[in-house]
């Protein structure tokens, strides 16, 4: 990786964790900072999302029974012809806060472009993996 890979790699690992944190700490305004606004996810178990609304929705606690999703980058790799970079890492989702033991978990995929000087997440899917007992 030259010099400028190597950056952008550590942008995208920074904008992860930030990402990470505002989901962690139930700041859903910044959350779709980080995405395109066409972002598609494809979920844990298969379920198809488009767009910022329905990602957003995704993410936002809906109950006693919510799950907080934490995301941590494991290899990142950016091109060198395009504004395009790879990531991929585990997920796992958290009952109630993300200090709490996780009760699903897996791997994840994503596709981050750079839009006016900015890593943002074009693309991702999850795919679950493992899972508590009785959590299925």
């Amino acid at each position: 990786m030259n010099e400028q890979q190597l950056s952008d790699a550590n942008q995208i690992r920074a904008a992860r964790a930030a990402q990470t944190a505002a989901i962690a700490s139930g700041d859903f305004e910044a959350v779709p900072a980080f995405w395109t606004k066409d972002i598609t996810v494809r979920r844990a178990l298969g379920q198809a999302v488009n767009g910022m609304e329905q990602a957003l929705a995704a993410l936002k606690p809906d109950g006693d029974a919510s799950l907080v999703y934490q995301r941590e980058a494991v290899s990142v790799e950016v091109s060198s012809h395009w504004p395009l970079a790879f990531e991929q890492g585990r997920w796992s989702g958290h009952p109630g806060n993300a200090q709490t033991a996780p009760v699903i978990g897996g791997r994840y995929a994503a596709q981050w472009v750079k839009q006016d000087g900015r890593w943002l997440i074009r693309s991702e899917i999850f795919v679950a993996l493992t899972c508590a007992s009785g959590q299925d």
